[in-house]
């Protein structure tokens, strides 16, 4: 039996990596639903793009990556993918406002979350705010089963490197 009823993974992914791949399908092995959500169109996302304006980091790219990281990890759970457009939701020094950004993801999941993951502990007080009601579930938070992070993939100077990580 799975431990969660419903969880929930977001990003900008940018890109998709095997790190996010790894979360993924932990959430699909504990949850009965997974909503893996791609938030793109942000300000952190346009800073990104400017400075590696390349395919592959394409919100096109993105969304064919999210499609195949569900359809990849759905023989776990039920794994759903999901858009939510962040443009415009800024704070007035022009960075993300992520409590903007809580009222899409209840539109969409509603109350009934019960683990958010990432790999990021630093994320833990937003989502003790945004979503009191679930568990924060750590992944690889030390990069030990996938030692790279979407910035390490950006800067690779070797496209046959930076394959070797992305989705």
């Amino acid at each position: 039996m799975k431990q969660y009823k419903i969880g929930m993974y977001g990003g900008k992914f940018l890109p998709f990596h095997k790190g996010h791949r790894f979360c993924v399908e932990t959430a699909a092995l504990e949850c009965e639903t997974v909503y893996v959500i791609l938030f793109w169109g942000g300000a952190d996302e346009e800073i990104i793009l400017k400075e590696h304006p390349v395919m592959w980091l394409s919100v096109e790219e993105r969304i064919r990556q999210l499609n195949k990281i569900c359809e990849d990890a759905a023989v776990y759970a039920k794994v759903i993918p999901a858009l939510i457009d962040i443009r415009g939701l800024r704070l007035p020094d022009g960075s993300e406002d992520w409590e903007a950004e809580t009222p899409l993801v209840r539109n969409l999941l509603g109350n009934q979350l019960d683990a958010v993951y990432s790999s990021e502990e630093s994320y833990g007080e937003y989502f003790k705010r945004a979503y009191p009601e679930a568990v924060h579930r750590l992944v690889d938070c030390k990069r030990i089963h996938y030692p790279i992070s979407g910035t390490e993939i950006r800067e690779m100077e070797s496209e046959e490197n930076r394959q070797k990580w992305i989705i």
